[in-house]
């Protein structure tokens, strides 16, 4: 039989049919949830479920078709199979034009079923990785980009959009300004714990004495001054994500309090003996690489490995150079829309700060070197390194792609016309830059000196 693969939510209330029905898909390659109740199906299917469902028509209390039209209700795009008798067929003609997705006169052919249901769950895959394209997008327009085409880049957001709805607790690394939360909150956005609270803590940032009520909670008389009862953050993100900042600063004693509420999924607040129970994911982020003992200084052994489930690294800027010019140019529109005032086109001046400092702030840096440029200040105080557009002021992909065009130009120039000169200069793929100056209409020999025949100099790499 063709092997298929996907997720399928299987309605029937013949036991004996559903559990053969089962052993035949999941051959096949398909995960099944199977159901004996249409009712049951609608605790399972929601606009984030990734699969397919089938059910019989005739059951008792809820049928079929009243199960079709619960779930368009819920996500019209979300494809659905009836399973029909011989008596049924012009009830499943008529919902074919009303949206179900195909039907299945009994009796039937098992491959009949799996080919329905891998065209089924092809359609599915589709409609939710455009969805997610979309949300990323939206991401993007929001200010809270993950910008960039450098390999590691582009890498980890395909491992977000991977682990996003995983229950697994996530370590972050990465240099300050890097982008942390970025990361954390995409993998709360892109995940199925969206609707629920992104709930942040920076353990660097809070006092010893407090970060512990901070996290846990406590009740009303648990120390002295603690007149009402409070909501710990832990417990104030279940159901969503907890988004521990700089967790390598947290206190020996609260680590150990940590590790507890990680393996049990539980914690009891200060002042109480009541355990409650959490539907908890975690995101750690730290500057320092805690796989290191010379790096992880007091911070505990144990606590490293139960947090590290899944590592995801971000590469610092310097690591990433190509992407400078989409993010400044991003950066630069943002801003000057944020000031009310026309964007800004930069000069020599900001064109060679941008490719020659080494941004130990990373994007956070670059963000605010943006917010300078369109306030009109230049890398230092000397120097107005700015001059301005006429208004109107173009779209932000055109700004981008006049910025870009800008430093190639500026590359060649400094570097005579020489290409291979540029493209290290630029620190881009050979490929990309000449994709570059055909989309801009560069030509590299425009800016080689001439030889005595008034001809430009070959320097191609």
């Amino acid at each position: 039989m063709t092997q298929g693969s996907g997720l399928v939510a299987l309605v029937d209330d013949d036991a004996d049919l559903l559990h053969a029905t089962t052993q035949l898909l999941e051959l096949a390659g398909f995960t099944v949830i199977a159901l004996d109740a249409a009712e049951a199906a609608l605790g399972v299917v929601d606009t984030d479920f990734e699969g397919v469902v089938v059910s019989d028509i005739r059951m008792p209390g809820m049928n079929g078709l009243q199960l079709f039209d619960r779930v368009k209700a819920v996500d019209p795009d979300l494809p659905v199979i009836l399973v029909t008798g011989h008596g049924d067929v012009d009830l499943a003609v008529a919902a074919l034009k009303d949206g179900v997705y195909d039907f299945i006169p009994k009796p039937y052919a098992g491959e009949r079923l799996v080919e329905a249901l891998k065209r089924a769950s092809e359609k599915r895959r589709l409609v939710m990785e455009n969805r997610r394209l979309r949300e990323a997008a939206a991401l993007a327009a929001d200010g809270m980009p993950l910008i960039g085409e450098a390999p590691a880049i582009r890498r980890l957001r395909e491992t977000l959009r991977q682990i996003a709805d995983m229950d697994v607790d996530v370590l972050v690394e990465g240099e300050t300004g890097t982008g942390k939360e970025v990361v954390a909150d995409l993998l709360h956005r892109w995940g199925r714990r969206r609707a629920k609270p992104f709930v942040a803590l920076n353990c660097g940032a809070l006092p010893e004495t407090v970060i512990e009520s901070e996290l846990f909670g406590h009740e009303a008389g648990a120390f002295t001054g603690a007149q009402r009862r409070r909501i710990g953050r832990i417990e104030h993100s279940s159901g969503g994500t907890l988004f521990l900042d700089e967790i390598e600063s947290m206190p020996p004693a609260l680590q150990v309090k940590l590790l507890r509420v990680l393996e049990t999924r539980s914690l009891t607040p200060l002042g109480s003996n009541e355990t409650r129970r959490l539907d908890l994911r975690v995101v750690a982020a730290t500057k320092v690489d805690l796989g290191r003992p010379d790096q992880r200084g007091d911070f505990r052994e144990d606590l490293y490995f139960r947090l590290n489930v899944v590592t995801l690294r971000i590469p610092p800027l310097r690591e990433r150079r190509g992407d400078i010019a989409m993010l400044f140019g991003h950066f630069l529109g943002k801003a000057a829309e944020r000031f009310g005032r026309p964007v800004a086109r930069v000069n020599a001046a900001v064109s060679h700060h941008l490719q020659a400092h080494d941004w130990p702030g990373n994007v956070r840096e670059l963000a605010h070197f943006a917010d300078r440029v369109a306030l009109g200040l230049g890398p230092d105080d000397e120097t107005r390194a700015v001059a301005r557009l006429p208004e109107p002021a173009a779209a932000l992909p055109e700004r981008v792609g006049q910025y870009e065009a800008q430093l190639i130009r500026d590359a060649l120039r400094d570097h005579g016309g020489d290409v291979r000169g540029a493209i290290d200069a630029l620190g881009v793929p050979r490929k990309t830059f000449y994709d570059k100056l055909k989309r801009y209409g560069i030509a590299a020999s425009d800016f080689r000196p001439l030889d005595a025949s008034n001809r430009a100099i070959r320097k191609e790499p």
